[in-house]
C-alpha cells in the first residue's frame, strides 16, 4: 500500500505540469547542492591517501647503510625555493650510469644542464612574472613531470640534473625511488577539533537537504485534497506526498552526482587556500557514496511525512496551523543540554595522563548541540514575532506573514543559524589552542629577515658569498661570519677525554657587534666572548680562550692531531672579554670572535659560513634578489625566512583544510537561502500581484521581503550566539581552558546579516517580475 502511494506520488510529480516541474527543479536544486558538497567531503580521505601515496612514491630511498655505486645509482639532492610566498619543491640529480632510475612523473632522465618541470612551474616560468625565478633556474627545460610524479596539479616542482654534484657538495647516491613513511599521531585537541568541524560543516547541509524536500505549492494542495475527495485516507495522502518529495530528492540526487562530476573535471584549475587535487583524487568513498544515496531519499520522505503530521488534509482543502498550537520548549531544551553533557563526559584531553579521545561522545554531542539550536529555533522565532505591533506598513507586512507561519521563515535560516553557531564553537576553540601549536622561535625578523646557509668549507667561496650578497639589490647589509674550531694545542690532559675546543668566528665589527657586545671595534680587534645563557661555563671557555694564549687551528676531535702541519695562532692580549649576544637567527655564539685582519681565514681548518641579510622594505622582490644571488653561488644554498613565531605543520594544516570546507559551506548556505527565497516567492506571487494592483507600492513589497528574511535572521543570529558560544565553552573545558578571545565572535554575526543583504538583492528582480499583473490570472 505504501509503495503504491510512493509509486502514485512519484507520477504525480513528473506529471503534475508546470507547476509540479517548477517545484521539483527547486527541490533538484537545492538536494543536488547538498549532495555535490557530500560527495565531495566523503572525496576527502581518497584525497588525502592519493597525495600521501604520490609523496612517498616519489621520496628518495636513503637505507642506514651507503648505496655503492653502480650504473643503476644516482646522486640527489634537495635543491628547493621559494618564489613569492610559493613553496618551489627542486631537486638534482646526477645519474651514476645508463640504468639509474628516475623519478615518479619522469619517463626519462634529462641531460646535464637540463631540467623536467611540473606543469604549473612550466606556466609560471613562461609568463612575464616569472622572470625572476627564471633567472634562478638556469637549466633549461627539456620536459614535463606527469601526474604521477605530482602531490597536486598546481604544484611547483623541478628535477634538474647536473654533473657538478658531488657527495662532498651535500648530495647523497640512491639506488631508487618511494618509500612508507609512517604519519604522525594526531594530537588529541586537533583530533576533537576536526571531529567537530565535520559535524559543523555537514549539519548546514543536512539541513538545507531536508528543507529543501519540504518545498510546496498551492497545487499540490488541491492535489492532495482532491485524493482525500474521491475516497483516500489520511495516511495514503501523506505517502503520496511523501512520493512526490522522493522525485524530487532523487532528481537532486542525481543533479548533484553531475554537478559533482562537472566540478571534479575542474578541480585541478581550482586552487583554494594553496590546495588543489587531481580530478581523479576527488572519488568518493565507496561506503560513503552508497550512505549518502541512501540518506537523501530517506531523508525525503521521513522529513515530509514529519511536516505534514500536524496539517489537516481534507476534501474541501489543506488547512496548515489549523488549531493554532504554540510551540512547547519543554521537549526542545533538553536536546542541546544533553549534547553538552555528552561532550563533558569524554573527559579532559591533551594532556600526557588524559584519558583517549572517543569520537562517537564528541560527534554525537555536537550533533545534539546543533541540532538543538534548531528546534530552539522555530520557538524563538514564533515567540518573539508574536509580540510585534504595529511600525511602517513595510513592517507590519513582514510581521504580519511571520505570526501567520514563522515555520518556514525559520526553516530558512536554520542552515545559517547552525553555520554561525558551529563556526563560533571552532573559532573560540581555535583562539584557545593556537599558542599550543606556535612555538617562540626566538629569531627576531627586525635585525635581519633572510638566513643563508652555504654547504661549501672553501674560503674562497665564503668570500665570494659575502661580497655576492652586499652587491644584491634590495640588501641593506648582511650579518656574515666565518666559523671553525680552535682547540688548546699539547697532548691530552689526566682526566680529559679530548682537548678544550671552542669556537672560532670571524666577521667584521658590524657583524661582530650583532653577536655579542663588543663596544667599539676596529679591524684588527679580537675578543674572547662569554656564553651569557649560562649553557656553557665561562671556565671551560677560557681553557682555550683567553687573551694570550696560543690555539691550535687543525686538530682533528676528538684526540690527535691532523696529517699536515700545526697551524698556531696567539690570541693577542689585547683581546677583551665580552658577554655573547642572541644573533637575528636566536642562536647564541661563544668563544673566539676575530675581525679579517687579526687572522687569516685560510689558516681555519674545515670552515662553514652562516650569514643573515638584511633586506630593503622598500624593494618588493628584495627577498627574490637574494635567492637569485644565492643559487647562483651554489644551488644547493639554503635561504630560509627569519619568523618570531612557527606553527605547527598539523595545526597548519587543520586550519587549511577548514578554511577550504568553510569556504564551500558559506557558499552552499547563499545558495540555499536564495532558492528557498525564491520558493516561497512563487507561492506567493498571486497575493503580491493582489497588493500591488490595489496599489501598493513595489518599495514597500522590497522592504517587507527584507524584513521578513532579516527578523528570523537577526533571531538565528542572537540564537547562534549564545548556543556557538555554549559548544565552544564546553570544548574548552575538554581542552583544559578557562579563557578566550571573545573578538573573534563578532565577525561571524556580521558575516551572516551580510549573507542575508545580499540574498535579499538577489531575490529583489524575481520579486519584481511576480509583482505583474499577468500574476493575477487563474483557471
Amino acid at each position: 500500500m505504501r509503495a503504491r502511494s510512493l509509486a502514485m506520488g512519484v507520477r504525480f510529480a513528473a506529471g503534475g505540469g508546470r507547476e509540479g516541474w517548477v517545484r521539483t527543479v527547486l527541490t533538484a536544486i537545492g538536494v543536488g547542492l547538498g549532495v555535490m558538497l557530500l560527495l565531495g567531503a566523503a572525496s576527502i580521505p581518497h584525497i588525502l591517501d592519493a597525495r600521501q601515496q604520490r609523496g612517498d612514491a616519489r621520496a628518495a630511498v636513503a637505507g642506514e647503510q651507503p648505496v655503492e655505486r653502480t650504473d643503476a645509482t644516482l646522486l640527489y639532492a634537495e635543491a628547493g625555493t621559494s618564489f613569492r610566498g610559493q613553496t618551489v619543491k627542486g631537486t638534482l640529480l646526477r645519474p651514476d650510469g645508463p640504468r639509474a632510475p628516475a623519478p615518479p612523473g619522469v619517463r626519462e632522465l634529462p641531460r646535464n644542464g637540463e631540467m623536467v618541470v611540473s606543469p604549473a612551474l612550466a606556466e609560471l616560468l613562461s609568463a612575464p612574472e616569472g622572470e625572476l625565478l627564471r633567472e634562478r633556474l638556469h637549466f633549461t627545460a627539456a620536459g614535463t613531470i606527469t601526474e604521477p610524479g605530482l602531490v597536486g596539479p598546481g604544484e611547483l616542482a623541478y628535477y634538474a640534473v647536473s654533473d657538478a654534484l658531488s657527495t662532498e657538495h651535500g648530495a647523497f647516491r640512491i639506488d631508487g625511488f618511494g618509500s612508507r613513511t609512517e604519519p604522525r599521531p594526531m594530537d588529541p585537541v586537533l583530533l576533537v577539533l576536526i571531529i567537530v568541524a565535520c559535524v559543523v560543516l555537514l549539519m548546514p547541509v543536512a539541513i538545507f537537504i531536508a528543507t529543501a524536500v519540504r518545498f510546496g505549492g498551492e497545487r499540490r494542495d488541491r492535489r492532495l485534497a482532491a485524493l482525500r475527495l474521491i475516497g483516500a485516507d489520511t495516511r495514503t495522502v501523506r505517502w503520496t506526498a511523501a512520493g512526490e518529495a522522493l522525485f524530487g530528492a532523487v532528481c537532486g540526487l542525481l543533479l548533484g552526482t553531475a554537478m559533482f562530476l562537472a566540478v571534479r573535471q575542474a578541480a585541478g584549475a581550482v586552487t583554494v587556500w594553496d590546495v588543489n587535487a587531481f580530478p581523479g583524487d576527488l572519488t568518493p568513498a565507496p561506503a560513503l557514496a552508497a550512505l549518502v544515496a541512501l540518506a537523501v531519499p530517506l531523508c525525503a520522505v521521513g522529513v515530509t511525512l514529519f511536516a505534514l503530521r500536524g496539517v489537516a488534509i481534507e476534501p474541501l482543502g489543506v488547512v496548515r496551523n489549523s488549531a493554532g498550537r504554540r510551540r512547547r520548549l519543554w521537549w526542545r531544551l533538553p536536546v542541546p543540554l544533553v549534547g553538552v553533557a555528552l561532550l563533558l563526559a569524554n573527559g579532559p584531553v591533551g594532556g600526557g595522563d588524559d584519558g583517549p579521545v572517543n569520537p562517537y561522545l564528541i560527534a554525537g554531542g555536537a550533533v545534539l548541540m546543533l541540532f538543538g539550536i534548531t528546534l530552539l529555533l522555530p520557538w524563538v522565532v514564533e515567540a518573539a514575532v508574536g509580540r510585534f505591533t504595529g511600525g511602517p506598513v513595510p513592517w507590519q507586512l513582514a510581521t504580519r506573514r511571520l505570526q501567520l507561519g514563522s515555520g518556514a521563515a525559520a526553516r530558512a535560516v536554520s542552515g545559517i543559524t547552525v553555520a554561525v553557531a558551529g563556526a563560533i564553537a571552532l573559532q573560540l576553540f581555535f583562539s584557545a589552542i593556537q599558542q599550543d601549536f606556535m612555538k617562540v622561535t626566538g629569531q627576531d625578523p627586525d635585525r635581519a629577515q633572510l638566513s643563508v646557509t652555504l654547504p661549501s668549507h672553501d674560503v674562497a667561496t665564503i668570500r665570494k658569498m659575502i661580497g655576492e650578497f652586499r652587491r644584491t639589490e634590495g640588501v641593506r647589509g648582511v650579518i656574515a661570519t666565518i666559523e671553525a674550531s680552535a682547540s688548546r694545542p699539547g697532548p691530552v690532559r689526566k682526566g680529559e677525554d679530548f682537548a678544550p675546543t671552542t669556537q672560532l668566528t670571524v666577521g667584521d665589527c658590524p657583524t661582530l657587534h650583532e653577536l655579542a657586545h663588543t663596544g667599539s671595534c676596529k679591524d684588527g680587534d679580537v675578543f674572547v666572548v662569554k656564553d651569557s645563557s649560562g649553557m656553557v661555563e665561562s671556565d671551560y671557555i677560557f681553557k682555550t680562550a683567553r687573551p694570550g694564549a696560543r690555539v691550535l687551528l687543525n686538530r682533528d676531535l676528538p684526540g690527535g692531531e691532523s696529517g699536515s702541519k700545526p697551524r698556531l695562532w696567539t690570541i693577542p692580549k689585547s683581546a677583551r672579554v665580552v658577554d655573547s649576544r642572541k644573533d637575528p637567527s636566536g642562536q647564541m655564539a661563544f668563544g673566539i670572535f676575530a675581525t679579517p685582519g687579526a687572522l687569516d681565514t685560510a689558516a681555519l681548518d674545515d670552515p662553514t659560513a652562516r650569514a643573515m641579510v638584511k633586506t630593503d622594505p622598500r624593494v618588493g622582490d628584495a627577498a627574490e634578489y637574494v635567492r637569485n644571488t644565492a643559487a647562483r653561488i651554489d644551488p644547493l644554498m639554503s635561504v630560509g625566512a627569519l619568523q618570531s613565531l612557527e606553527r605547527d605543520k598539523q595545526f597548519s594544516s587543520v586550519r587549511t583544510g577548514l578554511l577550504i570546507a568553510a569556504t564551500a559551506t558559506l557558499g552552499l548556505i547563499a545558495a540555499s537561502m536564495l532558492v528557498t527565497t525564491l520558493e516561497q516567492l512563487r507561492e506567493r506571487r498571486r497575493l503580491l500581484a493582489v497588493l500591488v494592483a490595489f496599489g501598493t507600492r513595489r518599495a514597500t513589497l522590497g522592504w517587507s521581503v527584507l524584513w521578513q528574511t532579516a527578523v528570523p535572521v537577526a533571531l538565528g543570529l542572537a540564537l547562534a550566539l549564545a548556543g556557538g558560544a555554549g559548544l565552544g565553552v564546553a570544548l574548552l573545558r575538554m581542552a583544559g581552558k578557562a579563557t578566550f578571545d571573545w573578538s573573534v565572535v563578532w565577525p561571524l554575526p556580521a558575516a551572516g546579516a551580510a549573507l542575508v543583504v545580499l540574498v535579499t538583492l538577489f531575490s529583489l528582480p524575481p520579486l519584481w517580475r511576480m509583482m505583474r499583473p499577468d500574476g493575477l490570472r487563474t483557471e
